[in-house]
């Protein structure tokens, strides 16, 4: 492929990548076998093969110190390039090896050894400035909040090599890196992208509007789930995959739509996490993000108020859009016309016309957890 695209540039100008030649990787990965061993959850796990892959460009390790009160303080990495969501690697005070200047393989939970950092920063954090400042609140019903009282009281960070990414062995034809979603995009042929970030089953208007969105600008969607850690309770992703997938075999036009999985941990983070979610989604090729209603919410507080307004995600990421590059497309809540049999936005139909509406919710309680069939009127026409 040329140097010549026609998408928008990752974000700082050019995808970090922190994998290490293939002749190095042996050479590495037998010290690393010498060195003291840290191993690292499931989330730091997640965190480190988006930091390897360029996903989270330009940062490019476990935030040090400085820009981690910068990402708290002003969403702002020390560079000054925008970034919401603090991705740090707590560790025990106690953890054998953590040393300035020395080096620690990095282990997953199931011990594969992953890389070397060199660290060169040990520092504390503080759990109630964090929450308060990434989350808005303290209430240990936010579910990352609550794990956050589980993790280390010290950060590491320092440049990392990885020689290995964490294994995955479902869906391997789906997985894929930025610069190979941007590689795919390309043949396309398209100037427009448009990400749909989504941690539960697609339904019936989500259909709807990412193609009403994609058609919009005369663009591609690249339909982009999560597949890391997302909240406590959602479906399965194997579950959620194999919906995709039919989704987008049967259901979509296939000049319009691409599908990659993004091992993405999650933080349920309202408007700041819908604003890192559109950073990555650029790193990966797309110029346009949608952002729903209560984007990236956890639901209610410990009071039974929602966490965040319906719609702060989508005034955060439109007053960052024009800087960031990508534009907001918000959702908009579509309901269905029996007399028409069509989809309209909900604000456009008349006074007094008959419409009817399924909410992701139900349909995830109500239907699928309770295994009954959606009505027919809910169900995609093949194109």
């Amino acid at each position: 492929m040329s140097d010549k695209t026609n998408l928008i540039a990752p974000y700082g100008g050019k995808l970090v990548n922190l994998i290490v030649a293939v002749e190095e990787a042996e050479a590495l990965k037998a010290q690393a076998t010498q060195l003291p061993s840290l191993q690292i959850s499931e989330r730091s796990a997640c965190d480190l093969e988006l930091l390897a892959t360029g996903a989270f460009s330009p940062l490019d390790k476990f935030m040090g110190q400085a820009d981690y009160q910068r990402v708290l303080d002003e969403m702002r990495l020390t560079s000054g390039h925008i970034f919401p969501i603090p991705v740090t690697l707590p560790v025990d005070p106690n953890t054998p090896g953590i040393e300035l200047g020395k080096q620690i393989a990095l282990r997953s939970s199931t011990n594969e050894l992953l890389g070397v950092m060199t660290i060169d920063e040990i520092y504390e954090w503080n759990l109630p400035e964090t929450a308060q400042k990434v989350f808005n609140t303290q209430d240990l019903r936010h579910p990352l909040i609550a794990e956050m009282h589980r993790w280390g009281k010290l950060n590491i960070s320092g440049p990392v090599k990885v020689f290995q990414l964490p294994e995955h062995y479902d869906f391997q034809q789906l997985r894929h890196t930025p610069a190979q979603v941007r590689s795919h995009l390309e043949a396309f042929g398209r100037e427009n992208v448009v990400a749909f970030q989504t941690r539960n089953p697609i339904h019936r208007v989500h259909e709807e509007l990412t193609k009403l969105a994609t058609a919009s600008v005369d663009g591609v969607l690249l339909l982009h789930p999560v597949v890391g850690m997302t909240k406590p309770g959602d479906v399965d992703h194997f579950t959620r995959v194999r919906t995709y997938k039919a989704l987008t075999d049967n259901y979509y036009e296939q000049d319009r739509v691409f599908l990659s999985l993004l091992p993405l941990a999650m933080r349920m983070a309202g408007p700041r996490e819908a604003l890192w979610h559109a950073l990555i989604r650029r790193n990966h090729g797309a110029n346009h993000f949608i952002v729903g209603r209560d984007h990236a919410g956890p639901g209610n507080d410990s009071t039974g108020k929602p966490f965040y307004g319906p719609y702060d995600a989508q005034e955060l990421v439109a007053q960052y859009s024009e800087e960031l590059g990508v534009k907001m497309l918000p959702f908009k809540m579509l309901v269905y016309l029996p007399e028409e049999d069509r989809y309209e936005e909900e604000d456009k139909v008349p006074a007094g016309v008959k419409t009817a509406s399924i909410s992701g919710t139900q349909v995830r309680d109500d239907y699928l957890y309770k295994g009954r069939l959606l009505p027919e009127w809910f169900k995609s026409p093949k194109f």
